[in-house]
């Protein structure tokens, strides 16, 4: 019994710790990016990639239900030949081709806006 509530126990401050983790490093990047300057500069679409994810879950008795979640990534490449990846929502996403050329502004990993040239 001491070393199933150990076990608990440990498991139970694994998850936590990843959490908190997890959430801190996300405040510190929005306070990151708060504290960036806005650029603006001359970029192409080079590449654009989607992220499905599909969450199950058990509920109680015989409730499941499954959650799906897509995240949405452009990666531009500035003059200098820099490239950059930054999430974006599907709208944006939907109107961004390969190959568009345009005004890139963001700031730090935050994008803002894409208008073309």
């Amino acid at each position: 019994m001491e070393l199933f509530m150990g076990m608990f126990f440990l498991i139970f401050f694994l998850a936590f710790g990843t959490i908190l983790v997890s959430w801190i490093r996300g405040i510190s990047q929005w306070n990151k990016n708060n504290h960036s300057l806005r650029l603006t500069v001359d970029a192409q679409v080079v590449a654009k990639r989607q992220d499905y994810r599909t969450h199950h879950h058990n509920g109680a008795g015989a409730t499941h239900h499954t959650t799906h979640s897509t995240s949405y990534y452009v990666t531009f490449q500035v003059d200098s030949g820099d490239r950059m990846e930054l999430s974006v929502n599907g709208g944006q996403y939907g109107m961004l081709v390969e190959g568009d050329r345009g005004r890139l502004t963001f700031q730090g990993t935050r994008f803002l806006d894409f208008a073309r040239m």
